[in-house]
């Protein structure tokens, strides 16, 4: 019976992470659309292929048996990451090309150093415990990078860089994958999620709490350096917002990316 309900949530985990790999194929189109990769950030597709490919590797039988399930989604993302990466160099602007290059290149010299390392000195649980950190530590600092978001909601008392669909999304798959890794005994597997289980179900009390407030109420008068204070550190909380939104693309949040990207191409026009 055990060995059905993680196969469940191995497979739930496949879906819920599926559909987040496919959600910035809008963005991409656009892209490919206007020849151009505007104001749109390549990072994350990077730190997702990064993270997928460690993943992947760390699911294959001969490193971490009975983890097929993290191989199959992790793979398919990895092959998805790859072709957004090659999109974004082809119509990316000459600084931002080489930007991606020097990314690229440090992701794959990371993932082929944690190969060569496992393969060639490490050989059974010594093998598993290298690649499983090492797929754990960038997996933790993916779902790690909304905490700016939150802040920033706690602050201003508004949901406007925290949609619904991604903190939902992210409780999901983390959940998912929290469970099937407990099932599994699997610490590499469970700890990660279980940290993204965490921060997803926290977004969602955060969202119920502030989804019908309108943000922070205006300064009184007379306090105008107060005030300007305030609000220099809003708008910086707002810069660190939108990179950890970046950040998490790596299963989830290139939705809201597109959302703020059109909401501000609409206002300009």
């Amino acid at each position: 019976m055990e060995h059905v309900a993680r196969f469940f949530f191995g497979v739930s985990g496949n879906v819920i992470a599926l559909f987040l790999f496919l959600s910035p194929v809008v963005t991409f189109w656009r892209i490919i659309r206007k020849r151009s990769t505007e104001d749109f950030s390549g990072v994350p597709y990077n730190m997702t292929l990064l993270n997928c490919l460690l993943s992947a590797w760390y699911g294959l039988p001969f490193v971490s048996p009975n983890n097929i399930l993290v191989t199959t989604i992790n793979g398919t993302g990895s092959v998805i990451e790859a072709i957004y990466v090659v999109i974004f160099l082809i119509f990316a602007e000459r600084k931002n090309k080489l930007r991606m290059l020097g990314l690229l290149g440090i992701v794959t010299t990371i993932f082929t150093a944690v190969v060569l390392v496992s393969l060639l000195a490490l050989h059974g649980q010594g093998r598993k415990v290298f690649c499983g950190l090492a797929a754990t530590i960038f997996s933790i600092c993916m779902y790690a990078s909304p905490l700016s978001i939150m802040r920033l909601v706690i602050k201003t008392k508004s949901v406007e860089f925290m949609p619904f669909l991604l903190s939902l999304s992210v409780f999901l798959c983390g959940t998912s994958w929290f469970i099937y890794g407990l099932l599994g005994r699997d610490p590499f597997i469970a700890i990660p999620n279980g940290c993204g289980s965490f921060l997803g179900l926290t977004q969602l009390i955060l969202y119920a709490i502030y989804r019908n407030h309108k943000g922070a109420p205006a300064a009184a008068p007379g306090k105008g350096d107060a005030a300007a204070a305030d609000a220099d550190e809003v708008e910086d909380s707002k810069k660190a917002a939108a990179a950890a939104l970046e950040m998490v693309d790596a299963k989830t949040n290139k939705v809201v990316a597109d959302t703020v990207a059109d909401d501000k191409v609409a206002s300009q026009v």
